[in-house]
């Protein structure tokens, strides 16, 4: 089962540094990772014992050649199609993973929306919406943030758009 805190350590991560900054409310959740897993996302649903629809992975894309960051439920995957509408962009294709931890500062499987080395344009999948809270990556493998997702698009100036696919 997760470790839950209410605060995290002074020299946390950049995304709890980032939400303590802002004054925002949120829950911390650590868990145990397993290299051997075949998905950061469900490893983390299941691990916090949280449904994988309030789960939610960050992904980069380019899109007409600038990055951009997707939060979408680990249940799903993501509409390339539908992120490139968001953002007013014609084509989007997964970010080449090098470039994506480079800009973000986090390694694959703990990029977080918040708290990024280059504040991306994000665009946060509706379905977030329907929830009190979710959970995002805090900015590290084993390592989850629960907070509203008014929050989260607040802080990251997120769009919400329907950018997930069952």
């Amino acid at each position: 089962m997760a470790k839950k805190t209410k605060k995290q350590q002074p020299g946390g991560t950049p995304a709890t540094v980032a939400l303590t900054a802002a004054g925002v409310p949120y829950t911390v959740h650590a868990y145990e990772h397993d290299p051997a897993h075949p998905s950061y996302g469900e490893e983390a649903a299941e691990a916090m014992g949280v449904s994988p629809d309030r789960v939610f992975k960050t992904l980069v894309a380019d899109v007409d050649g600038s990055l951009v960051v997707a939060v979408v439920p680990v249940a799903g995957s993501l509409d390339l199609k539908a992120l490139a509408t968001a953002v007013g962009g014609k084509r989007a294709a997964m970010a080449d993973p090098a470039a994506a931890e480079r800009t973000t500062g986090y390694v694959r499987g703990g990029i977080s929306p918040l708290g990024q080395r280059r504040k991306l344009p994000t665009v946060l999948d509706a379905s977030a919406a329907a929830h009190r809270t979710i959970c995002v990556s805090a900015g590290r493998r084993g390592l989850e943030v629960e907070l509203s997702p008014t929050d989260l698009t607040h802080l990251t100036e997120a769009v919400s758009a329907p950018v997930a696919r069952a």
